[in-house]
């Protein structure tokens, strides 16, 4: 996210422009990009998230920041009608263009192309030569991250499966496992211990979907945009592609609970003296039920187990580490407008917010 600030903040200057950034985060990402692009010339920050259902720790990173161009909006609902209202706006083309309005989550291609850096990394750390194979597992919401994945594997780099692990919103866990994408309202989102993940549209996933039908763009349209939006659900589980999620793209998935975290948590921490967020958990969880004999995986670690106190202390009985940084952020004033899922409110907000 700092290497997506620094770009912008480089080409706007050097193009003497301007960009409104608007964003939607379920409590991971949002924070990242508001420390990224704070103080940055040309840009502006308007952050969508769901108000009540992150962390009392990530409400307090991304609320406590008062500089001039960030500007917290917090959504009556899940992150997915955040979302909805990030791609609502984008869809104006007009209102799009008149205000340089920008995006800075996972759907920015930029962002995308940082995150591929993980995967050969990672790679290199665990092998010492080309000939062997490491799989990876992600915890995985809106897709991203492990998208990325799929974009170093089909660059070459030697990954055997991409591990798909969600919690209890497992919509990509039930795709992987049938075929079948089915999307959940607002009301049947659970809010869970590993919020980020509390998605039920991933954005990235028609990037993937994509790939495999073979690039056809015309029928990934029809199934994301009249399918989905009309039924609320695509089956691919009888289509011979399906197959090919596993078998040429190597990916597999799992899901993990509420007790999983825990358990994995503790054990994790009674083994190997290490502290692991609640969303690296499910990672864990899912690669330990998955793995292969003699397959190497390799988790990606999320956030700090700070920003999930409450079920750390459940976990473990004690409170996670706290940076020095970090002491008292909770008590720090707040800026943050509450509203309704309403594209139109956000697109009011923003136009009182950025003159032409």
């Amino acid at each position: 996210m700092q290497l997506l600030g620094n770009l912008f903040e480089y080409e706007l200057k050097r193009r003497g422009e301007q960009l409104n950034i608007l964003g939607a985060t379920s409590g991971d990402t949002g924070s990242a990009a508001e420390y990224a692009m704070r103080g940055k010339q040309g840009v502006r920050v308007f952050m969508l998230s769901p108000h009540g259902r992150m962390s009392a720790f990530q409400q307090a990173q991304m609320f406590s920041l008062m500089d001039p161009n960030i500007h917290n909006i917090a959504i009556e609902g899940v992150f997915d009608d955040c979302q909805d209202i990030v791609k609502a706006v984008s869809n104006d083309l007009d209102f799009k263009r008149k205000y340089k309005i920008g995006t800075v989550n996972s759907i920015n291609w930029a962002r995308l192309l940082a995150q591929v850096v993980y995967y050969f990394a990672g790679y290199f750390y665990a092998t010492k030569s080309n000939d062997e194979k490491v799989s990876f597992a992600v915890p995985s919401g809106n897709f991203g991250n492990v998208c990325a994945g799929h974009v170093a594997r089909q660059m070459g780099l030697p990954i055997g499966r991409l591990i798909v692990a969600t919690n209890e919103n497992d919509v990509l866990d039930e795709f992987f496992r049938s075929g079948t994408y089915r999307v959940r309202g607002s009301a049947d989102t659970y809010e869970t211990s590993s919020p980020s993940m509390d998605i039920s549209k991933a954005s990235n996933f028609e990037r993937f979907v994509f790939d495999l039908l073979g690039r056809d763009a015309a029928r990934t349209k029809k199934l994301f945009d009249d399918e989905l939006r009309l039924h609320g659900r695509f089956d691919l589980g009888a289509d011979p592609l399906f197959a090919l999620a596993a078998s040429r793209y190597g990916f597999a998935s799992g899901k993990s609970t509420h007790a999983h975290r825990l358990a994995t948590i503790k054990a994790t921490f009674e083994q190997h003296g290490v502290m692991i967020d609640t969303h690296t958990a499910d990672g864990v969880k899912v690669a330990r039920e998955l793995r292969q004999p003699g397959e190497r995986v390799v988790v990606l670690e999320t956030a700090l187990p700070l920003k999930f106190a409450e079920t750390i202390r459940e976990a473990l009985g004690r409170d996670p580490e706290r940076p020095a940084k970090f002491d008292g952020i909770e008590a720090l004033p707040k800026r943050v407008q509450v509203m309704g899922a309403d594209a139109v409110a956000v697109k009011r907000y923003i136009t009182d917010h950025c003159p032409v």
